[in-house]
């Protein structure tokens, strides 16, 4: 890499971390300020929240580094183009696409950073810091009805009142179906815990239905065998956009052997995979506002435009996310289409100014 480039690649790079740097510290700021509601609540201190959004900090990355690239590149172009470096750049014959393949460069490894710690780091984090958070408040996992927690197991229904932090079960019922859709039987288990292989379950009652009869046992501890598994109840304690794509993919499998509804993993799927590309394709974006002339925005100009661009391309997002649940899009048109959107603009933005 020539010694331009590496100046381009430095000054971008600089950039594009202290915006990043200022943006998760702006979201955990209020996060801060949103859980300071929850301040006394058991033994939720003012320690325990701190930790709490410091672990929180990392699912804040895939929101926060396609709009700290676009910002950052704006920020390093408007530099070198206020101080005639892009111009003595273009005056020495490159181009406007070698000056960009350095850009490019940093949009792609924050496109990685933002791959890797969304699969690695993230789950992991928010995991850790929804069970200190409920551990802290001595409360249970949130759930969907006040039935409890409801998921269909093969021909049965399970209904489970709490779900522990360590992904233990509370008061446990499995309404058993046939084939014929007719109710065979009902068991309830005070508790239920997994040991690696299938779940056990203390203080079951058994009761078989059978069209002339009800027979009922009584178990002490019971082995349960069942397509349930610890990994599939993260969905509780994390948001399908925060887990990592393996676990969503484990989680759509599951809803599909079960004839459920896949669309809101599905798009959280995708967008894991569109994320990470997004960040290169703000640079296409940014590429060309450094070209433009000085009198036409300036740095501070510039940078207030990088920000408007990037709550717009926030903004199409959760639209198209939203409007892909309600009207059951294709989920890979739902999270595709704004980072199209914004390619094809900084393309037809790029070909216009190639041509004064």
């Amino acid at each position: 890499m020539s010694l331009i480039k590496r100046y381009l690649f430095r000054e971008t790079l600089l950039s594009v971390l202290l915006v990043m740097v200022a943006l998760l510290a702006i979201f955990s700021f209020f996060d801060f300020i949103q859980e300071l509601e929850n301040l006394g609540k058991g033994h939720y201190t003012l320690t325990r929240i701190f930790v709490f959004v410091l672990l929180s900090a990392p699912g804040h990355v895939y929101e926060v580094v396609p709009v700290a690239v676009l910002i950052g590149s704006l920020y390093a172009l408007a530099q070198t183009s206020r101080n005639s470096e892009l111009v003595v750049m273009q005056a020495s014959g490159m181009s406007m696409l070698r000056i960009g393949v350095p850009l490019l460069l940093v949009g792609v490894l924050f496109g990685l950073i933002t791959f890797v710690v969304g699969e690695l780091v993230t789950p992991v984090s928010e995991k850790t810091a929804q069970r200190m958070r409920i551990k802290a408040t001595k409360s249970i996992v949130a759930q969907e009805f006040r039935s409890g927690f409801w998921v269909k197991d093969g021909n049965s229904f399970v209904n489970v009142r709490q779900v522990k932090p360590d992904a233990e079960l509370v008061d446990i019922n499995i309404y058993r179906f046939n084939h014929n859709f007719e109710l065979v039987g009902i068991d309830h288990a005070k508790r239920g815990r997994y040991n690696g292989q299938r779940w056990l379950l203390k203080d079951l009652y058994q009761s078989s239905i059978s069209k002339d009869s009800v027979r009922s046992k009584f178990y002490p501890v019971s082995q349960w065998d069942s397509l349930i598994k610890p990994e599939l109840l993260n969905v509780l304690l994390v948001v399908p956009e925060k887990m990592s794509a393996s676990s969503l993919y484990s989680y759509i499998k599951h809803l599909t052997e079960n004839k459920q509804k896949t669309s809101r993993y599905e798009i959280a799927l995708w967008s894991k995979m569109v994320y990470p590309i997004a960040s290169a394709v703000m640079i296409l974006l940014a590429l060309p506002f450094g070209f433009l002339q000085q009198r036409m925005g300036g740095v501070g100009g510039k940078i207030f435009t990088g920000i408007i661009l990037g709550i717009l391309f926030q903004v199409l997002n959760r639209v198209f996310v939203h409007l892909g649940l309600l009207n059951d899009w294709s989920p890979i048109f739902s999270t595709v289409t704004p980072t199209i959107l914004f390619l094809a603009t900084g393309l037809m933005m790029m070909q216009l100014i190639s041509r004064r």
